[in-house]
């Protein structure tokens, strides 16, 4: 038996079911007083524990063996029965998303987009079909970070958070979420892939998402989140998440009901044939590069993560969804004059766009 072909066997095995889903949930800008929350969604003292990963959860190998395939399906199914038991779905207004369950007292980490404003009633689903009431706590829009309480009460089933800056390329994870929105007829879909970067600000994987999975949880092989899915990224096997890291670091703020930052999230921009490779985010001098796709045109090209790009031929480029319009306009093997700032200084790179996959 060829190893190649049973994880390649394994990994389409792991990919349960795949839907299109509706659009993500409205977002509100307001800020919310921390007065402003209900008594019932008063934060902890502290944040959740964080859990340090163990070595094999951070495995970046390939199984050699058939022993180590089997072993590797082992790991990703006892992920699987812990994550599934916390992961939730999450009504708000006329919208779903996902959400993640991380203390017993109701404490739901998702995306900033799906939380929206601080201080709205939503409605919580659990693994076994309850809806139970919850209220929307603070959000960081210009990470797409955000928190939920159930106010009724516990104890729930809850997961551990471990430390995303242990992340490495090619690390195993398991995504969990609800795409199309909770459904009675099947649990909450699951699939597994490889971390292809990690940032302090953003986590990109080859789990396929697709729009209703906003706000679900992205496991290490241990079972613990390692980050929450946010946005799909130029292809669906490029998406991208926000780090648990940073949940933590502003856990008081999002715990008060505070609302900041300005993004563009939970949105599926539809590019066009051609492809730059690069994961963008919003900067006040363009779009900053998070993340390049290997061996693609801006790699190739000498584009580097923490570039910020503020023009392609000679069109300025205002913030991410700027980049996105032009590129979606342009054509497969079209020279992209790309200018970046890199630290204090300005440079000119040229990009041959590629073939999007899929496109």
């Amino acid at each position: 038996m060829k190893v190649d072909m049973s994880l390649r066997r394994f990994v389409f095995a792991a990919v349960l079911w795949v839907s299109l889903a509706g659009p993500a949930l409205a977002q509100g800008p307001a800020t919310r007083p921390a007065g402003e929350i209900a008594a019932a969604a008063t934060r902890p003292a502290t944040c959740p524990a964080v859990f340090p990963a163990s070595s094999p959860a951070l495995r970046t190998d390939a199984p050699k063996t058939v022993d180590e395939l089997r072993a590797l399906e082992a790991r990703v199914q006892a992920a699987c029965k812990k994550g599934l038991a916390a992961t939730v779905g999450v009504i708000a207004g006329g919208g779903q998303g996902s959400g993640v369950i991380i203390s017993p007292d109701g404490y739901v980490l998702t995306a900033g987009h799906v939380s929206g404003a601080p201080n709205r009633d939503v409605t919580v689903i659990l693994p076994d079909g309850r809806r139970v009431k919850a209220r929307t706590l603070g959000a960081n829009s210009g990470i797409d970070s955000g928190l939920v309480k159930i106010v009724e009460k516990g104890p729930f089933p809850f997961v551990e958070l471990t430390k995303s800056s242990d992340l490495r390329p090619g690390m195993w994870c398991v995504a969990i979420g609800h795409p199309g929105g909770w459904r009675k007829d099947r649990p909450a879909v699951l699939r597994a892939g490889r971390i292809l970067s990690a940032t302090d600000r953003v986590i990109t994987t080859d789990c396929t998402l697709v729009g209703g999975d906003s706000g679900g949880p992205l496991f290490d092989l241990d079972g613990r989140v390692i980050g929450i899915h946010s946005r799909i990224g130029p292809s669906t096997s490029l998406n991208m998440h926000v780090p648990v890291d940073s949940y933590v670091q502003t856990w008081e703020r999002l715990a008060a009901g505070e609302a900041w930052g300005s993004g563009l999230f939970g949105q599926v921009l539809r590019p066009g044939p051609a492809m730059l490779g690069v994961t963008p985010a919003d900067d006040e001098r363009g779009a900053r590069v998070e993340a390049l796709t290997p061996d693609g045109p801006a790699q190739k090209a000498g584009l580097k993560p923490g570039d910020v790009i503020t023009a392609v031929n000679g069109q300025k480029v205002a913030n991410a969804q700027a980049l996105f319009m032009l590129i979606a306009g342009m054509q497969v093997g079209q020279s992209a004059k790309v200018s970046v700032i890199r630290g204090g200084e300005t440079l000119e790179l040229t990009a041959r766009l590629a073939r999007r996959p899929g496109a």
